[in-house]
């Protein structure tokens, strides 16, 4: 029965959020409430282990949230993710287009979400296949699917940092970048390779009435911005945020390369997240040129809030599910019997991919594994420093497999490329599931060598 109950709880999150159509904040508060019923945790004690869980996580990650929001915001807004863009063009050049376009998505999505990462980048897309004569149906896959890996493995995305932070690793996000970083690579060729293979096709919905015609209303290309940053300082915001956490990680490790110096100490600090993206924040504000400079950054701080504000919920309703998980006897049972199936890594994976597959939010998946997985990490053998960052990592890989007709990400990409929803699972779905499976074969080979 303990098994059953744990299956029901997760058909009930599947069934609210993408048959319901519920909020996925409401349906894991719910789900944290079913579980305390289920096992039969001590009435006196239910209320308060939800709240702790719920604050807990925000309390460390929650801010990381919303200033990497803001900050993606404010690159959206001042052209700063165009400028991006066409750095990265200029650097990598014309002799592979679609990898190109692969690592284009790749870069901007780390700061801007998938979705409106690929709006951004659709006209410049468009644009790039016309001029090198490259089918735009390989294009828009291979910026889709380059959008897609940093989405789901790569903080400062909300999805991962929220994962790190229910497996442990809030204070390591830099060992948790580096790592995905390096997997991102992983799944960003798979997904060029998958592209590549629609080098020939055409988009086989160019006269639908429902495929648009333009941008959407609020959505800006190139011409309709009067300034443009420099490629430095569209970068900086990002750029030094990620290398001032990753410092603070090396600086961490158990030889000191720093030693205990003074040095060391303002590394740990400014390298803190929170203090990092406070920085990186700060230095966006560098790109917002106007005559009414305070009244821009303070609406920019208030759209971000209110952009950011689902995804604390969730993230919070997240941890609320998994501080509820952990006191019933789920973990120890589950511990023991995936134990003797060896499952390991691919646990999480199979958990994430079934979860995404099923309601369609790879927030959702993010954040649902991670509380399921956090107090079995043990049992599984990656309750190791570097074993939570790689199962940060399977999480991701399974929440990306796969994109198709309850994802929002679906509909973006096959209707701004002019697909039919058949060539958009051929293309586009294919494509993320090939994505997800290579890059957890890949992640279970470093698991093979480093643990």
């Amino acid at each position: 029965m303990i098994v059953f109950w744990l299956v029901l709880t997760i058909l009930f999150i599947i069934f609210a959020t993408a048959k319901l159509k519920w909020h996925p904040f409401l349906v894991l508060i719910l789900s944290a409430f079913l579980v305390a019923l289920f096992y039969q945790v001590p009435l006196n004690t239910v209320a308060k282990t939800i709240s702790d869980g719920f604050g807990g996580i925000l309390g460390y990650i929650g801010l990381v949230i919303v200033f990497g929001t803001i900050i993606g915001l404010i690159l959206e807004k001042t052209g700063a993710a165009i400028v991006m863009a066409e750095s990265v063009i200029k650097v990598l050049g014309p002799r592979f287009p679609t990898l190109t376009m692969s690592i284009v998505g790749a870069v901007v999505s780390i700061p801007v979400f998938c979705d409106s990462g690929y709006i951004i980048l659709n006209s410049l897309k468009e644009s790039l296949a016309e001029r090198l004569h490259v089918s735009s149906v390989a294009m828009s896959i291979a910026l889709a699917t380059g959008l897609y890996a940093t989405h789901t493995f790569v903080p400062p995305t909300p999805g991962p940092i929220a994962a790190a932070g229910n497996l442990g690793l809030e204070s390591n996000l830099g060992l948790v970048i580096m790592v995905g970083v390096v997997v991102t690579a992983v799944a960003v060729l798979a997904g060029w390779w998958w592209s590549n293979r629609f080098l020939n096709a055409t988009p086989d919905n160019i006269n639908a009435a429902d495929a648009p015609a333009a941008m959407p209303k609020g959505m800006k290309t190139r011409d309709d911005y009067s300034h443009l940053p420099s490629a430095t300082m569209a970068f900086l915001p990002i750029i030094v945020p990620i290398i001032l956490i990753c410092l603070s990680s090396v600086t961490n490790f158990p030889s000191a390369p720093f030693g205990s110096s003074m040095v060391a100490e303002i590394l740990i600090f400014i390298g803190n997240p929170l203090t990092a993206l406070l920085i990186g924040l700060f230095l966006s504000f560098f790109l917002i040129k106007s005559s009414q400079k305070t009244q821009e950054i303070s609406d920019s701080i208030s759209q971000g809030l209110v952009v950011a504000a689902p995804i604390l919920l969730i993230t919070g309703a997240g941890g609320a599910f998994g501080a509820m998980l952990k006191v019933t006897p789920i973990g120890d049972y589950l511990g023991s019997t995936l134990s003797a199936l060896g499952l390991g890594i691919f646990m999480p994976f199979i958990v994430s991919a079934a979860l995404k597959t099923a309601q369609g939010s790879t927030t959702v998946a993010l954040v649902t594994t991670s509380a399921m997985v956090a107090p079995l990490l043990s049992q599984i053998g990656l309750d190791s420093e570097l074993g939570r960052v790689f199962c940060v990592m399977a999480i991701g890989a399974g929440a990306m497999t796969i994109s198709h007709a309850n994802d929002s990400f679906f509909w973006i990409v096959s209707q701004f490329s002019r697909m039919s929803v058949a060539q958009a699972y051929k293309a586009h779905s294919m494509a993320t599931g090939i994505q997800g499976v290579t890059s957890i074969v890949f992640i279970w080979l470093l698991t093979l060598v480093f643990i």
